[in-house]
């Protein structure tokens, strides 16, 4: 499939959404980037990652202790991810360009590419949301049916179910498959990536290579065979949970809608601005814990309208965009509470495994 093509923009609702968020920052004299609200949250985490580290290698605490402490760093890991690494990949951690390389190449510690997560979520899932067979977020086949035009077997009638399991090796899975798929098949859905450079091939293989000594050999020669299987899963398990929940309530719930680009070449018969907001959905924006571990991922709707700004400014920039999607009808969705969330994706999930295909 060539990349769709979106109808030209209504110039009445994209600029006034953009006039009058840029009238917000100038008349506040402030920045779209990170402040220290973002920056002190980020020193949190990473020492976080840092104790826990040395608590269960160095310290080699075991039991309960270790097994929570386990738990507690699949979190912290999955915050580093949410607040630092995805801030920095928008460019809107700091108005410093070395500062967001750094803060993104957070990821790379973490054991993924942040070389093919540019290339799957800046590049293809900004531009080609929720559209079938371009956006690689919504392509998890044969096991997990989200849209219609993708193929339906019986297992999916109980994917609601089975889904829990799998959720929980996303991070596995894309630290030891999906990179290297997406490197050696050069590309992303059908979508090719662009070049790497030499220094990018050393960078992937290297950073592959420390992660596997700081996260599997290392802590394997401290504290054993056994301990390390236990404390490691628990750990990967973990934060591939939290990263599942936290993702998929943005574009696969009830309220969402999912497009298939049709015609040669494809069109989507929706302006980008507003494709944005029917894709998307926000959750639980008034639970401040929340906002603060996710990482402002929960205002998906102000993430995905103006990445290039920090989600430390969502909460103010949502009642603007808001304001402006009453005045021009165009339907914003959100779930008060992160629980009402979950089940619309349940129902959704049970929708795309009954065989039915309600959206569109």
């Amino acid at each position: 499939m060539s990349k769709p093509k979106f109808v030209q923009p209504s110039l009445t609702f994209t600029q006034e959404l953009k006039a009058r968020i840029n009238e917000y920052f100038e008349k506040n004299n402030i920045a779209k980037t990170g402040n220290w609200n973002l920056y002190s949250k980020a020193i949190i985490l990473i020492v976080a990652v840092i104790a826990i580290y040395a608590a269960l290698v160095f310290f080699k605490v075991g039991g309960i202790a270790g097994w929570s402490l386990c738990v507690l760093l699949g979190f912290v890991a999955a915050g580093i991810g949410f607040n630092i690494m995805h801030d920095g990949g928008h460019g809107s951690f700091s108005e410093n360009k070395v500062m967001n390389k750094l803060a993104s190449y957070s990821l790379d510690v973490l054991g993924a590419s942040s070389f093919m997560w540019n290339m799957k979520h800046n590049v293809i899932h900004h531009t080609y949301t929720n559209i079938e067979g371009v956006d690689d977020d919504i392509s998890a086949e044969p096991f997990i049916r989200m849209c219609k035009s993708q193929p339906y077997y019986k297992m999916h009638r109980y994917q609601h179910i089975y889904i829990w399991p799998l959720y929980s090796i996303l991070y596995l899975f894309w630290v030891f498959v999906l990179d290297f798929k997406k490197y050696f098949s050069n590309k992303i859905g059908p979508i090719e990536i662009s070049p790497m450079s030499t220094k990018d091939h050393l960078f992937f293989w290297g950073t592959k290579l420390v992660y596997l000594f700081t996260f599997i050999g290392f802590p394997m020669y401290q504290v054993g065979i056994i301990a390390w299987v236990i404390g490691f899963f628990t750990f990967v398990l973990t934060t591939g949970v939290v990263i599942s929940i936290v993702f998929q309530l943005a574009h696969t719930v009830e309220e969402t809608e999912m497009v298939l680009a049709e015609g040669t070449p494809p069109k989507v018969e929706d302006e980008w601005t507003k494709h944005q907001i029917k894709t998307t959905a926000n959750f639980a924006t008034h639970n401040k814990i929340i906002n603060w571990f996710t990482g402002g991922l929960n205002f998906q709707v102000e993430h995905h309208l103006f990445p290039r700004i920090s989600h430390i400014h969502y909460p103010a920039i949502s009642k603007i965009i808001k304001e402006v999607c009453v005045k021009y009808d165009v339907k914003y969705n959100e779930y008060k509470y992160m629980y009402k969330a979950i089940g619309s994706h349940i129902r959704h999930l049970k929708s795309m495994g009954s065989g039915l295909v309600p959206k569109f």
